[in-house]
């Protein structure tokens, strides 16, 4: 899911809105290549930042890497030059999650986020459009604004017919993207991914490229790490869904996240009873939650329902800062109980804002891994998930258009080497609602002695630059610089 606090790809619904220097291990001049580096493409840098700081190039790859001289797509690629060509280490491939969404600008995000200047010393930053993305061959299923479609997570199925409208939408959207598909489709995956970072590498002349990559991104990194272990360098895997690919546990795990996250937004809220009034205790907050999604289930308000009320509070919770303004809107809705319900708007029929970022992220999540075709296992999971998570299980549990996917996995999901340079440090809040510590752990025992397992004692979607731990900021900085890797798993307090 991609999220500016970086996810695997979610369309907000309007209503919530929400460094020491070091001296580096070597040096290394950039390396002279054939690339050929010009403006970026409108939109990815905005004029009222001031002047252009990045160049644009972009990389040919196969389509199929099953067959490397055959159809050739493009990979478009950034690059923010390191500030210190003396101190120049190498380059930092960027991804920001997702998959689906745009990384050309992940450069220029990350500075305005207070990356340490070290780093901008040590590397060149590599943002990019992954396959199928914007402006790389992108691809699409042809969403339009007339289906109701709710993107990278299902809707909250809080009874059986709201689960067999899910499933009918579900089958209609696979439909869709098997009608619209000119053969690039089946060959959006993590696999290829990873195999393009490598030709990214290759394309800018560096015997080695190291990784930046946050949720979905830890799914792409675990995959390049494990594939090209002779040439991938520092590898910082940030907030982790727990394998190289996303299946039905790990996005059932989206439930036990909110549960673990959702404390914190209840504490502060709790705190703040007199301005809100929405609970003077946690547990009264937790109550509050299900007063308002119980009765928008019943009578949308303003074309706001049960379903649309979770998940703007599932996304609340990846970033504290959202807090104040969903607070705001928790009290509107709740005092707002005995109005009228508003008009639904007209549907239209145009294409979706979202068909782009949709389409590569159900390419990639139904291409990796074969999902369960039987209706009634996800059935299932969304019954006890209802009862084991009741803030959002039967969201997560709910059936995906990957149970109708026409198109079979072409190969098995990247398996995590764990024979390799011992080069991966991976980051991971304690409470996270997307993907909560129990990804992280999962990674980290895959990758056994190859990586490091960073806690955080924080709360909300991204570590690194994205949070406000010293202690955090300085172990992965220290990674990236200088090379160094804790010598066992680490925890940082609050703080």
């Amino acid at each position: 899911m991609k999220s500016r606090a970086p996810t695997i790809a979610i369309a907000l619904m309007g209503l919530l809105v929400a460094g020491c220097a070091h001296t580096p291990a070597q040096t290394n001049a950039a390396p002279e290549t054939e690339l050929q580096w010009s403006p970026c493409p409108d939109g990815v840098e905005k004029p009222e930042d001031g002047p252009p700081q990045l160049q644009c190039a972009a990389v040919a790859v196969p389509l199929d890497y099953g067959d490397p001289e055959g159809t050739q797509i493009d990979i478009t690629i950034s690059r923010l030059s390191a500030d210190n060509p003396d101190t120049r280490h190498g380059v930092l491939l960027l991804n920001p999650g997702g998959p689906g969404g745009t990384g050309l600008d992940q450069p220029n995000f990350l500075v305005s986020q207070g990356i340490p200047p070290s780093v901008l010393d040590t590397y060149d930053l590599i943002g990019m459009d992954t396959r199928g993305v914007g402006h790389s061959s992108p691809v699409s299923c042809g969403f339009t604004d007339d289906l109701e479609y709710y993107g990278a997570v299902p809707p909250y199925a809080f009874d059986e017919a709201a689960f067999t409208e899910q499933a009918t939408t579900a089958e209609e959207v696979a439909r869709r993207c098997h009608a619209n598909d000119d053969g690039r489709l089946p060959h959006i995956t993590t696999a290829n991914m990873a195999r393009d970072l490598d030709r990214i590498r290759e394309a800018l002349g560096e015997e080695k490229a190291s990784f930046l990559g946050y949720s979905y991104g830890s799914a792409l990194g675990a995959a390049y790490a494990s594939m090209f272990p002779d040439t991938s360098d520092r590898v910082v895997l940030d907030s982790n869904i727990g394998d190289t690919h996303l299946d039905h546990d790990g996005l059932r795990r989206y439930a036990r996240g909110m549960e673990e996250t959702f404390p914190d937004f209840a504490k502060w809220l709790a705190e703040r009873h007199g301005q809100y009034g929405l609970g003077e205790t946690a547990q009264q907050v937790r109550s509050t939650y299900f007063t308002i999604a119980e009765r928008l289930d019943r009578t949308p308000m303003d074309g706001i329902n049960g379903r649309a009320f979770r998940l703007a509070t599932f996304v609340t919770l990846y970033n504290p800062a959202s807090y104040e303004t969903a607070a705001q809107t928790w009290k509107m809705l709740l005092n707002s109980g005995n109005a009228a319900p508003a008009d639904e708007p007209a549907a239209g029929s145009g294409p979706s804002p979202a068909d782009n970022s949709w389409s590569v992220f159900l390419a990639v999540t139904c291409n990796d891994v074969e999902w369960p075709d039987d209706a009634d296992t996800y059935r299932r999971a969304v019954n006890d998930d209802r009862e084991t998570y009741p803030l959002f299980g039967a969201a997560a549990a709910n059936i995906m258009p990957c149970a109708f996917w026409q198109d079979t996995p072409a190969e098995p999901p990247v398996a995590i080497d764990d024979d390799g340079p011992t080069n991966v440090l991976i980051a991971q809040n304690r409470r996270d609602p997307v993907t909560p510590l129990r990804g992280g752990e999962l990674l980290d025992d895959k990758f056994g002695e190859r990586s490091r397992l960073l806690t955080v004692d924080g709360s909300g979607h991204g570590v690194y630059a994205l949070g406000n731990n010293p202690c955090a900021q300085s172990i992965i900085t220290d990674f990236l610089v200088e090379g160094v890797l804790p010598e066992q798993d680490t925890a940082c307090t609050a703080g």
